[in-house]
């Protein structure tokens, strides 16, 4: 933009492009960078979507009465969701950290609230194919789904919440070889303790301490809606808001750009 001085000649002037340009531009850059990254589409559709061929196609897992693709399906969306939102976006972050990049994103005018925001609207994008991709698998192999799509949607959002804000806080700490490291254990740890694959049923009295983890209540909550026909799980919905809370907050607050 160009403005006219009192002697007729033009001068330029400058200034931020409004927030939500902002925001939608940023979170463009982060989905196509995402989507550009091999081991990232490794970790965020591969291998949810082998593990939703194989445990759905071998009885490897008890599952329960019915079908195996019916118990897995949701437990697969949910680490689909964690996968991307958490163990995805704190290494990517740890290590734009590391080299640099978020110290010159900060001396842009992009708020740090901002870039979370369209970090955040960048996992959603990718989530949606993922979703689109494992249903589609899902129903290849006989997945018989039920309940309120409505429920489904408000679980998945505030799963994305929950788990970006976290892996936001990891990467916004720590360094990045100890979010590498970190976020792949965690990864590793919910896959089999938070009612992914493995009924939670199977681990006795820790349950009731396992039903309180993000990804447990993100799985059960779809598998009662998915599976169940349940009409809205607002006990999980509200463990997904309470850690989507503390975590964006703890991440709003302790994040280093450098």
């Amino acid at each position: 933009m160009t403005t006219a001085t009192g002697t007729g000649v033009h001068v330029p002037e400058p200034g931020a492009a409004p927030l939500p340009r902002m925001i939608a531009a940023q979170a463009a850059l982060e989905t196509r960078m995402l989507l550009r990254n091999g081991e990232q589409l490794l970790l965020t559709v591969v291998i949810p979507t082998l593990l939703l061929v194989l445990f759905s196609s071998v009885d490897i897992v008890d599952t329960g009465k019915g079908k195996s693709v019916d118990f897995l399906a949701p437990g697969i969306l949910a680490l689909a969701v964690m996968s991307t939102a958490f163990t995805g976006q704190a290494i990517a972050t740890g290590f734009e950290r590391r080299y640099g990049v978020l110290k010159r994103l900060a001396a842009s005018p992009l708020p740090r609230w901002a870039l979370m925001a369209a970090k955040t609207a960048s996992v959603l994008v990718t989530e949606a194919l993922q979703v689109i991709l494992l249903t589609m698998s899902a129903f290849a192999l006989g997945w018989s789904p039920h309940g309120n799509p409505l429920a489904v949607l408000l679980l998945l959002i505030l799963g994305t919440a929950a788990f970006s804000g976290l892996g936001l806080l990891m990467a916004g700490t720590l360094k990045a070889e100890a979010t590498l490291a970190g976020a792949n254990l965690v990864f590793l740890l919910l896959l089999v303790g938070g009612g992914v694959i493995v009924p939670l049923d199977k681990f006795g009295g820790a349950r009731h301490t396992l039903d309180l983890l993000p990804i447990s209540a993100l799985s059960g909550g779809l598998r009662d809606v998915l599976q169940h026909g349940a009409a809205m799980p607002w006990g999980d919905l509200g463990i997904l808001a309470v850690w989507a809370v503390v975590a964006l907050g703890a991440a709003g607050k302790f994040f280093r750009w450098e």
